[in-house]
């Protein structure tokens, strides 16, 4: 009866799995890692140090054909504190029956910038443009914990205007999020529009325009503003109950790229209007709701290329990089870097990166050098 029972339940087992290969394929582990080497001469902020930037394992896969799913999670770092702590970077599922319509829904990257969907190691330097890390969900200007450019929330995007040659000329793409960054619900209740546009004249060329508009919000206390709403109530004292502080955030972008036998040339230009707040909130309970000096403007370009010196193998790369944090010539900051990369495959680079950044937000020692040495591999 035994016997008889175990051979009833193995075969029903094969059956699900025969029935579940067919509707759940290609799943994929991959991931990679990033190891550092940094030297800063910065005054009273030298170092040089090893250090792990990023380390990430993800699972991906498709479910009856039309659906792409994945799950990714960045595991570097301590737990202590939402910009550094290990945690989920991406969970979304995608339909992808028609290549000009296609909907994604869950956590995955903001549809802002050329830049912000690359890979970091693709991407080419020791980290994102200012402009992008500042504007397009990393370390936020307005105060959001570290999001690495992504939020919760559903999109659409497509391809169409094919050419003779079968080559789409047209891409689209906008999306409805929260607002927060990653892992974190809605707090005023009211969503970010992200989305953007690109033509793609010739093949290997992008030539895009990107548009935000929404808020970023925070439960708190504030003493600064008109109606401000202090812990304790100057007349009665007693306690107060924490309130939404909701800033508008409105951004624009327009970018272009060209991709050549083996060559990247890649500009971006980014500007926003809005308020931020005075700290960011590396913890989901950071209350602190005061606005920063900083004003309601920022703006930022970079422009970079990538030239091969062995095809394939072997690049020099050069980038300019400013940032102002109030669109004002006295808070920017400027970055030179110039570089080389060697691939030994595919999945194995080691890249260098001198830099030489210029400060005007310091009142002196404006200038110092940095040295970045990164090795990075994928599976």
């Amino acid at each position: 009866m035994k016997r008889r029972l175990f051979i009833a339940l193995f075969a029903a087992a094969v059956c699900s799995a025969s029935a579940q290969v067919k509707w759940i394929n290609n799943v994929k582990l991959s991931g990679y890692g990033i190891v550092q080497y940094q030297a800063s001469t910065e005054k009273d902020k030298e170092a040089n140090s090893f250090g792990l930037r990023l380390g990430r394992i993800s699972l991906d896969g498709r479910i009856l054909d039309d659906f792409y799913w994945k799950a990714q999670i960045q595991f570097n770092g301590n737990t202590e504190n939402q910009g550094t702590a290990a945690k989920v970077v991406d969970l979304f599922a995608e339909w992808q029956k028609y290549d000009a319509f296609k909907v994604k829904i869950g956590q995955f990257k903001n549809p802002f910038t050329f830049e912000n969907p690359m890979h970091p190691v693709d991407q080419g330097f020791t980290g994102y443009a200012m402009n992008v890390s500042k504007l397009a969900g990393f370390s936020d200007r307005a105060g959001g914990h570290s999001s690495n450019g992504r939020d919760i929330g559903l999109q659409i995007q497509g391809d169409f205007a094919k050419n003779s040659e079968g080559r789409n000329l047209l891409h689209y793409q906008v999306g409805v999020f929260n607002g927060q960054g990653i892992n974190t619900k809605d707090v005023d209740q009211q969503k970010n529009i992200i989305g953007g546009v690109w033509v793609m004249p010739v093949e290997g060329m992008r030539i895009g325009a990107f548009g935000w508009t929404g808020s970023y919000a925070r439960s708190g206390y504030w003493s600064d503003g008109e109606n401000a709403n202090p812990q304790i109530d100057p007349l009665s004292g007693n306690a107060n109950s924490a309130k939404v502080r909701k800033l508008p955030q409105n951004r624009y972008a327009f970018s272009f790229e060209y991709l050549v036998n083996d060559w990247t040339i890649r500009s971006e230009y980014v500007h926003s209007t809005g308020k931020a707040f005075s700290s960011a909130a590396n913890s989901l309970n950071n209350t602190n709701c005061n606005l920063s000096t900083a004003g309601d403007k920022a703006q930022g370009v970079y422009a970079l290329v990538i030239a091969p010196i062995i095809p394939k193998k072997f690049h020099a790369k050069a980038r300019y990089d400013m940032y102002q944090n109030d669109a004002t010539t006295a808070t920017q900051k400027t970055q030179y870097e110039i570089g080389l990369d060697y691939e030994f495959t595919k999945n194995f680079e080691l890249s260098g990166i001198y830099g030489y950044v210029h400060d005007r937000n310091k009142a002196k020692d404006r200038d110092y050098s940095l040295f970045d040495m990164q090795v990075s591999f994928r599976f």
